[in-house]
């Protein structure tokens, strides 16, 4: 089979949902750490103490039925679908980069809108710091107070938070694969190309989506029978008048810690994938 053939929408979206639940088994434990750090203001020192204090490891693993969901959804979406998607738009090597950052970013919306529910219950998941609510339970609270709006509280912020982060990830990953090839010399398959354009994709990604992401997790760990914020706008604002700008960035270094070795693992991943069934490199 031709390296030359490309993937077919489908094709692609069912490896990227492979590569992403292969990365998320070990970026879990740190999304968790986190999502707490978010909700509490605490530090990242103290939240890993208290987690652990709850019970070992498996606290740290807490919501990952729902990040499996999550991945088999969202991001097979903004991860499978960019390239398929990116040549659509005919943003090959010659066309204007920003094309790139749109096909990110429309991966990217779109793929949160299908996994905004899980989205909502791992964050209710990760934040819980007492027993673990059985799968039933949880989701039958959830709509027995909210409705089916309940799954998708927060979804502005994460369409927003989405786009911004695969437009980010996906351009800035498919952009540095050019200038690596172009002063190294090595291909666009090269492990060593991927490694090295998501690790710097993994950088950027953290530094414009910590806003977006810190306002999503506040949004979703709100009470099932109450509300705290009304809407991103009214979230934005109580969170800078009450923490500070700087909040926007709370949990910067986990954030980090999650964002490089996921983004790498996923694209290192799909990369592999593709290369065993024959297809193009991203």
């Amino acid at each position: 089979m031709s390296l030359e053939r490309k993937p077919g929408l489908f094709e692609s979206m069912g490896l990227g949902g492979m590569a992403a639940c292969f990365a998320v088994n070990f970026t879990h434990p740190i999304e968790t750490v986190k999502t707490r750090m978010q909700v509490s203001g605490a530090g990242i020192g103290t939240t890993v103490a208290e987690t652990f204090a709850e019970g070992g490891i498996r606290p740290f693993y807490k919501g990952l039925l729902f990040a499996f969901g999550r991945e088999l959804s969202y991001t097979s979406i903004k991860l499978g679908a960019y390239a398929p998607v990116r040549d659509a738009l005919g943003a090959g090597k010659e066309s204007p980069f920003y094309l790139k950052f749109v096909a990110g970013a429309i991966t990217g919306g779109v793929g949160s809108l299908v996994g905004n529910p899980f989205d909502v219950l791992k964050t209710l998941s990760q934040a819980n710091k007492g027993k673990s609510a059985p799968l039933a339970s949880l989701v039958g609270e959830m709509y027995k107070n909210q409705g089916i709006g309940g799954f998708y509280r927060g979804v502005e912020v994460n369409v927003m938070r989405a786009c911004i982060l695969n437009a980010t990830k996906m351009g800035v990953y498919d952009l540095t694969k050019g200038y690596v090839t172009e002063y190294t010399g090595w291909s666009r398959s090269d492990v060593r190309t991927a490694f090295s354009s998501a690790f710097v994709a993994g950088f950027f990604m953290t530094c414009t989506v910590s806003p977006a992401d810190n306002l999503r997790t506040r949004l979703m760990n709100q009470p099932t029978d109450k509300k705290i914020y009304n809407g991103f706008v009214d979230c934005l604002v109580k969170t800078v008048r009450n923490d500070g700008i700087l909040s926007l960035w709370r949990g910067f270094v986990p954030i980090w810690a999650r964002f490089a070795p996921q983004a790498t693992l996923q694209l290192l991943t799909i990369e592999q994938l593709y290369r065993i069934c024959g297809f193009k490199s991203i």
